[in-house]
């Protein structure tokens, strides 16, 4: 199982900033659901990946783990801090405009999945499959 996830750990980290990334624009762009600042902040981290991971799976270039891991532990801190937002009233900062909230999820299926939440599974994934797909260091 570790060999597979060593071999193939790239090209699922990308396959998971890939699907993220098409559901955000999913969720703006076809149901019209305007994202709130952290969900911004969210993209900024996710999108490039995307495009980069893409690029290192083609390559089978695994020199780009040390820079995307950061990029998903950033945002994947943003996602549980958006989370807890929507979910825990007593812990709400006023962190987003007047246009669109913070708090209101645009979706809640199973009563906890929300957008924040399935961006922080993607980030977490793409941090696990990356961290699985290091070469082994030499001794």
């Amino acid at each position: 199982m570790r060999r597979f996830f060593r071999e193939y750990g790239l090209y699922l980290a990308w396959l998971v900033a890939t699907v993220a990334t098409l559901g955000s624009l999913y969720f703006s762009e076809v149901l019209g659901f305007i994202p709130c600042k952290l969900c911004w902040w969210q993209r900024i981290f996710m999108y490039p990946q995307a495009l980069l991971l893409g690029m290192a799976s083609f390559r089978d270039d695994r020199r780009i783990i040390p820079y995307a891991v950061p990029l998903s532990v950033a945002g994947g801190s943003i996602s549980a801090f958006h989370y807890l937002q929507e979910q825990v009233p007593g812990l709400r900062l006023p962190v987003c405009g007047v246009d669109v909230s913070c708090f209101t999820p645009w979706i809640n299926w199973f009563g906890f999945i929300t957008i924040p939440f399935m961006a922080l599974v993607a980030f977490a994934l793409i941090v696990l499959f990356l961290s699985l797909a290091r070469p082994d260091e030499p001794a």
